[in-house]
């Protein structure tokens, strides 16, 4: 289909041209085409342009965007590939987010606010910064404008992410309740049973915050004066009722037992509860100082205000206390809680002493349950690699203490002093070291021989009457699903460097860790691949933009054969290939 042009003279000899739209038909009896007139134009000078205009939208509009933006006028020449972007990436994330719902709760208490209606988008950007290319604030905004594709904000900047963050922790409890529903009803995923684990964060700073009153919870107490303090204290925050220095306050960023081993820097604590799946439900964050009893007592009163109907909480050893016991059997919930073997405690020694055969699990994992109260059951497991690798770390350390004091008894008092000191710092080594009444250094063939008898063992205690010693082991087992979101927390998602100073920024920063934590790990429970390997195969779905001087359109890359895997294993619908259409811009 093609417009024709013909000229004809008038009477005074001047040429007059005439417009037809014209189609070529082949026609069977002469074998030759023949145009054919589908509507004529008229005269040129004649013609009603605008009513031309109005057409040729009409029939663009039938046309794809990209199609139509070069049949506009502007050919392959004229139109400049200018850029191009990951979206693989913020696509999926940007789903399983509306898909939990937090866009809607977000827009809903947005409502009636004096903020940026755009303020759920900039904390979404921020939390897929953090599971795509974590940094600063201030680079997130750089990578949201200059590096990122997020619908819906095509840039933002470092204050409007700040101001987006305060606002985060303001509507945290609720936010928190809605993701948890979420991910038990709509994703089906069960909360009968929730993983509870603690990690502490420092920051590499001159010093600990200023101390202030805080209530039980590890937030700032009001000020009865009435004076609300200053910003740094408003943004602080530890745990009354976990640190030894409560009476007399204590900053949020203070000094407590580091499991980064870094007791000479101020840390905060986070707590996080997990599903057996190993979806992150909550996150708490407490002053450094604050103890693992006080956390889980918190957590366990923060979950009831849930209204759950039957918990069981799996923790580990630091959490045995008889109190944090009794607070877990509150309202009818029930633990699994591991004991500490080394303790010398009666319960641990009188689980060694009893005899029995185990009862083989799955894998390599054995367990026999033991009689020692009538209120709790203990279960005994028994791992043989575990057991192996025990034997021969022990052997490689009581090696290399061998060798370290072999010729100590030919050394002065002095000099052997010395080396004991030295010995004393390495613990895996000391723990096997014996001092004689004389003064002089052995290896401890008794504690070898006790050692041994713990390969591969540890001790379960549970308060339900009704679970399997089976189930007991593997709902324990299952620990490690907080312990590697720990690690993830940690590493993929860069939970530290903190780039922040005051305490409700620290606080924020946490809750979007966890965010996107939890984005990730619905990815990998779903792909039954690791985050990693979906990233690096969605970040290579990129979209380009195009410019011309009939506007600007923004198209995908094709979906490769993993792209479109990842995507119907998560149930998302495959993006439209013409991202965005618009106008030219004038200058």
């Amino acid at each position: 289909m093609h417009v024709r042009v013909s000229t004809r003279r008038n009477r005074d000899g001047t040429a007059v041209r005439y417009l037809q739209l014209t189609h070529n038909e082949w026609d069977p009896a002469t074998k030759t085409s023949r145009p054919k007139v589908l509507h004529s134009f008229g005269r040129e000078d004649q013609l009603d342009r605008d009513a031309i205009k109005r057409l040729v939208a009409s029939l663009t509009r039938l046309l794809d965007p990209a199609t139509a933006l070069t049949s506009s006028g502007a050919g392959p020449a004229e139109l400049a590939f200018t850029s191009s972007r990951p979206v693989g990436g913020t696509l999926v994330l940007d789903a399983l987010w509306r898909r939990l719902g937090i866009d809607t709760v977000m827009a809903r208490l947005l409502e009636g606010r004096k903020r940026d209606p755009r303020t759920e988008r900039v904390l979404f950007a921020l939390v897929a910064n953090r599971a795509l290319d974590p940094g600063t604030k201030l680079a997130a905004a750089g990578w949201v404008t200059r590096r990122a594709h997020i619908d819906g904000l095509p840039e933002t900047s470092d204050d409007a992410c700040y101001r987006a963050m305060d606002w985060l922790l303001d509507i945290a409890p609720e936010l928190e309740r809605e993701v948890f529903w979420q991910v038990a009803t709509l994703l089906d995923h069960e909360v009968d049973l929730l993983f509870f684990d603690t990690t502490s964060t420092y920051f590499e700073t001159e010093g600990p915050d200023d101390p202030i009153t805080r209530d039980t919870r590890g937030r700032p107490a009001p000020d009865p004066s009435g004076d609300t303090g200053t910003e740094n204290d408003a943004d602080s925050g530890t745990d009354k009722s976990g640190g030894d220095t409560a009476g007399d306050g204590v900053g949020f960023r203070t000094y407590g037992k580091s499991k980064d081993s870094r007791d000479d820097l101020p840390q905060v604590v986070i707590g996080m509860a997990v599903t057996r799946a190993g979806i992150p439900v909550r996150v708490w964050c407490w002053p450094g100082n604050t103890t693992d009893s006080a956390l889980i007592r918190q957590a366990r009163e923060d979950m009831r205000d849930w209204t759950l109907a039957r918990v069981m909480w799996v923790a580990d050893r630091g959490f045995s206390s008889a109190a944090n016991r009794r607070e877990l059997r509150r309202g009818g919930g029930h633990y699994i809680i591991g004991e500490k073997l080394r303790s010398g405690s009666a319960e641990a020694t009188a689980a060694l002493s009893r005899q029995g055969r185990y009862q083989h699990v799955r894998d390599n994992l054995q367990v026999k349950e033991v009689k020692i109260a009538t209120d709790e059951r203990f279960v005994l497991c028994f791992n043989p690699e575990q057991a192996e690798r025990d034997a021969a770390l022990r052997e490689v350390m009581t090696t290399k203490l061998a060798a370290l004091i072999a010729e100590s008894d030919q050394l002065s008092v002095t000099k052997r002093a010395e080396l004991r000191g030295r010995i004393s710092t390495m613990p895996g080594l000391n723990r096997f070291l014996r001092v004689t009444p004389k003064g002089l250094l052995r290896v401890d063939k008794k504690k070898i021989t006790a050692e041994a008898n713990l390969d591969g063992k540890y001790l379960l205690r549970c308060s339900d009457p009704h679970l399997s010693a089976e189930d007991i082991a593997l709902g324990y087992k299952q620990l490690l699903q907080v312990e590697r979101g720990w690690r993830d927390m940690k590493t993929t998602l860069e939970l530290r460097l903190v780039y922040h100073r005051l305490e409700d920024r620290i606080r924020a920063h946490v809750i979007l860790c966890w965010l996107a934590l939890l984005l990730v790990r619905i990815v990998e429970t779903t792909t039954g691949r690791t985050w990693n390997q979906v990233r690096d195969d969605l970040q290579e779905l990129h979209v380009g933009t195009f410019e011309g001087p009939a506007g600007t359109f923004r198209q995908r890359t094709e979906l490769s054969a993993a792209q479109r895997d990842i995507l119907t294993k998560l149930g998302i619908d495959t993006p439209k290939k013409i991202i965005e259409l618009g106008p030219a811009t004038t200058p």
